[in-house]
């Protein structure tokens, strides 16, 4: 599904962030993402994503080579993006935010339905402007936006930021059922450890611009200093 394989990324003409990114998802994995702030956890997801052109090396999607392609068109073969803060449009309502989802993304029909099945708080709040909502509310938002495209892999950038925490168990209840039913890979990167343990599967940390591990969530729910040693605190 994705295969990262020596991805050297960063910002402008600075130094390079992601110094050799080496990384695999197969259809339906759940996978999180977890290291300290400044470790290049968000550049790792714009980069993938075709927001920031790397450097080097390769990003492959479903067998096919997107480095360095548009985000218009790697969103257009599969993939979807809920970004740290969620960017929903605030002025505009709920409808019209999902309408959004499927703008570009030619024989896609608005299957409200299916979304407003998943998230019943967005069929309620349709016609409500965005950013009158709560931010769990508008996380459910951006991910419903975000999967009205039928996306093959969703990446999301920090959901549970700011949002309490009984509704970021429901979301991450919620994205782990829907994972099942439709087969959907997960690539989540998240500091909250109650999140990762309830979507994830296994978890990817990034020290210093690489991957420096990879383990099983049950192995980190049952050591937690574990969490520790790997993220260098």
């Amino acid at each position: 599904m994705l295969e990262i394989e020596g991805l050297i990324s960063g910002y402008g003409k600075g130094a390079s962030v992601l110094k050799g990114i080496d990384l695999k998802a197969a259809k339906g994995d759940r996978l999180a993402i977890m290291g300290r702030n400044g470790m290049g956890k968000t550049l790792l997801a714009k980069t993938i994503m075709g927001l920031v052109r790397p450097s080097a090396g390769k990003v492959k999607f479903d067998g096919i080579d997107i480095t360095g392609q548009h985000a218009h068109s790697v969103s257009n073969m599969g993939m979807a993006y809920v970004p740290q803060g969620r960017e929903i449009f605030g002025d505009f309502t709920v409808l019209e935010n999902l309408r959004m989802g499927v703008i570009g993304k030619p024989g896609l029909t608005l299957d409200l339905d299916r979304i407003y099945g998943w998230f019943p708080i967005l069929k309620e709040r349709e016609r409500q402007r965005a950013g009158t909502m709560s931010g769990g509310q508008m996380q459910q938002l951006a991910i419903g936006r975000a999967l009205i495209g039928r996306p093959k892999l969703l990446l999301l950038d920090e959901p549970s930021e700011g949002i309490q925490p009984s509704i970021v168990h429901e979301i991450a209840e919620k994205l782990r059922m829907i994972c099942a039913e439709e087969g959907l890979t997960v690539i989540v990167i998240e500091q909250n450890f109650d999140m990762v343990e309830i979507l994830a599967e296994r978890v990817a940390f990034i020290e210093n611009g690489k991957i420096t591990g990879e383990v099983p969530v049950v192995q980190l729910a049952a050591d937690p200093d574990l969490i520790t040693r790997h993220m260098g605190l």
